[in-house]
């Protein structure tokens, strides 16, 4: 099952929301990524975002870890909200799958 986690923050009566999940690229190259959706509670994200590549699940756990951290630092707060963006954040892990895929297609053989 893929970490997730979702924070929040409130200002001026409106909540900012940042989901984060950590996946597995495609290939079984046992590559991960870290996605990012962000925006106003109860619309669309405004922002979606990537990072990684990571070696493995811990490697991309502990850089989530750490943004965590620093969000708490700046006033989000933990929520134990249910994800409501978790398709825009798959399309954005299909996005970099397909981005992966056709540039190994396009570069040259070894």
């Amino acid at each position: 099952m893929p970490r997730s986690l979702c924070l929040t923050r409130q200002c001026l009566g409106l909540v900012t929301r940042i989901e984060c999940v950590v996946r597995p690229l495609s290939g079984d190259k046992g590559m991960w990524t870290l996605l990012f959706a962000a925006g106003m509670s109860g619309e669309q994200p405004s922002a979606l975002k990537a990072q990684g590549p990571f070696h493995g699940p811990v490697a991309a756990e502990s850089v989530l870890d750490a943004i965590a951290e620093s969000l708490v630092l700046h006033g989000y707060q933990a929520a134990e909200e249910i994800p409501i963006w978790g398709l825009h954040l798959q399309g954005e892990l299909r996005r970099i799958n397909s981005d992966a895929a056709q540039s190994q297609r396009t570069s040259p053989a070894s």
